[in-house]
């Protein structure tokens, strides 16, 4: 699954690990969702698109 969850935090000028904790993540899950190698839980994913004010479907896209 593509997403945009790298873009969108750079854009709010966060780290990886500022992310995480607004997350209640590790900074390695942040890594791992950003790099493809996983895939959010639908709550993770939820939390992300609340975050950033976005819908889930602009943040993640199928391949």
């Amino acid at each position: 699954m593509n997403n945009r969850v790298r873009e969108l935090r750079a854009e709010q000028g966060w780290s990886q690990a500022e992310l995480a904790a607004r997350l209640g993540v590790s900074r390695q899950t942040v890594n791992a969702i950003e790099t493809g190698r996983y895939d959010p839980s639908l709550p993770l994913a939820f939390s992300l698109a609340r975050l950033f004010a976005q819908p889930i479907e602009t943040i993640f896209q199928p391949e």
